[in-house]
């Protein structure tokens, strides 16, 4: 520990950004780099604690996560930042983790919920500085490809290139097998290019990992689909062992009245298609559903939601709502979640801090439940009908109370689905042949992640369910591990 009453001395200060009515006229990253001196005080703020909690990556049976998932040796590289050490503390993030330039930015940090000094003032920014210490790592030149010095010659397939497959990819080629990535889109990062928007994960922070990997030695195929234009008779032939890292791509509805009705679509199937023109083209294409003078809603309150509002701002929307269906949190914790628990509290993302720039208030709307879309005389969607609702539990089962009297009507050209996935799309499991459960996801047991099938093995969204990227880069981690000792017998990942 550099020093001992830095968390007495120091205020947490996080990176500043830039003015919100500014960035939302372009696509570009608005976090600004703080100077080393600034971050080596924020390192000082961790206070070596005799319980880390900060790095525990554990959770509590019906409640939140505890900590980092990946198990960042966190008081190590802030004590090691403090003491201008970056190369060191650098080594020592990617002992832990693949790819600390996509958790530095798109992570919700639960490792500063759980920080010890958030117990009575504001956490350690652990976040921001671990954001800076890879961009100094990559800056100064320290990031280099590292191939295996030598090959053991097996060969595993990693179906689907989103953070799981490629923290599994990483560290199986690490390992000295050959790896193939196979992903069915056009481009390389599964969610990581296509699921989050530019301005959050730029898709050249993406590429220049991705090109890392192809130098160490890990092959990436794309615009292939197992089980469309890549049999499952040539996956087994041609591989030693399969990892299963298709995400969950199912969609969650909203069967209410008027669904069918024009201008209603899920959020990814608006967020895909303008990162893909955006990329291709700079949206002179045109291949993209353009929220340009619409007004919108999004229904579904979490980060998928937040990222349409901010896809929309830049597209010029006329008006923005966000529906959650639950109630406004507290600005504090409740006494049924305590710290090192995730706090459930009331913040405000980047996209809603945007949107309140440009519209002048915060755009969501709480305890809102659609009843009814109606539609136009040429079937598209032109109003929502609402009503609040309490959320309660009887017998172990939510339920979802309408309050009378809280019905309203709403303006919308556009309206956006985000209200999280169901499990993976199962054609492809049940053309392998893998068992699922009772969610629909891969049936494999944490810690272990094998399938039915012998030497096929699953991790991710599409094993645990819709989650983070921080959960999915774990158990890429550590569904390498296992198959590599399937492999070889032993294995020295971590």
């Amino acid at each position: 520990m550099g020093k001992p009453t830095g968390f007495m001395e120091y205020t947490r200060e996080a990176p500043p950004k830039k003015d919100p009515l500014a960035r939302v006229k372009n696509w570009q990253e608005f976090q600004i780099v703080m100077p080393e001196e600034k971050l080596q005080e924020q390192g000082a703020r961790c206070m070596d604690c005799a319980i880390p909690f900060c790095q525990a990556g554990t959770t509590m049976e019906g409640s939140d996560e505890i900590g980092c998932p990946v198990y960042n040796l966190i008081p190590e590289w802030n004590d090691l930042v403090y003491r201008g050490k970056w190369k060191e503390a650098l080594e020592r993030l990617h002992k832990t983790n693949n790819f600390p330039e996509f958790t530095g930015r798109v992570c919700p940090a639960p490792c500063e919920g759980s920080c010890t000094v958030a117990l009575n003032d504001d956490p350690v920014t652990i976040k921001s500085i671990e954001f800076h210490i890879v961009e100094k790592g990559f800056k100064e030149g320290w990031i280099k490809a590292s191939p295996p010095k030598k090959r053991t010659g097996k060969h595993v397939a990693v179906i689907g290139s989103g953070p799981a497959g490629l923290a599994a990819a990483a560290q199986l080629n690490k390992a000295g097998h050959h790896v193939t990535v196979f992903e069915k889109d056009d481009r390389i990062g599964g969610l990581l290019t296509y699921g989050i928007p530019d301005v959050k994960l730029p898709y050249h922070i993406v590429e220049r990992r991705l090109t890392l990997l192809e130098e160490e030695g890990v092959k990436f195929v794309t615009n292939t689909e197992i089980g469309k234009n890549y049999s499952t008779e040539e996956l087994n032939k041609n591989f030693d062992s399969v990892i299963l890292c298709t995400g969950a791509q199912v969609h969650r509805d909203v069967p209410a009245e008027g669904r069918g009705l024009d201008g209603i679509h899920y959020a990814m199937d608006f967020l895909r298609p303008n990162t893909k023109s955006l990329l291709d083209s700079e949206h002179k294409d045109g291949n993209y559903i353009s929220a340009e003078g619409k007004n919108i809603i999004v229904i579904g309150g979490g980060d998928t939601g937040v990222d349409c509002i901010t896809t929309s701002l830049r597209h010029g929307c006329n008006s923005l709502v966000q529906f959650d269906i639950h109630p406004e949190k507290d600005s504090t914790r409740d006494e049924n979640n305590p710290w090192p628990l995730y706090p459930q509290v009331y913040t405000q993302e980047e996209g809603h801090k945007e949107a309140e720039a440009v519209f002048g208030n915060d755009p969501r709307a709480y305890k809102v439940m659609t009843k009814k879309f109606v539609g136009d005389e040429n079937g598209r969607v032109k109003e929502l009908h609402t009503i609040e609702v309490d959320t309660v539990y009887e017998n172990g089962k939510k339920i979802r109370k309408e309050i009378p009297g809280t019905e309203r009507v709403w303006k919308a050209d556009l309206v956006f689905l985000a209200i999280g996935f169901t499990g993976p799309e199962q054609e492809p499991l049940k053309q392998m042949e893998i068992e699922t459960d009772e969610r629909s996801n891969v049936k494999a047991e944490y810690g272990k992640y094998s399938t039915n099938k012998e030497g096929v093995f699953a991790a991710g969204d599409s094993r645990r369910g819709q989650s983070l990227v921080v959960w999915a880069i774990h158990e890429g981690r550590e569904a390498a591990r296992e198959c590599d000792k399937y492999l070889m017998g032993t294995t020295n990942l971590t």
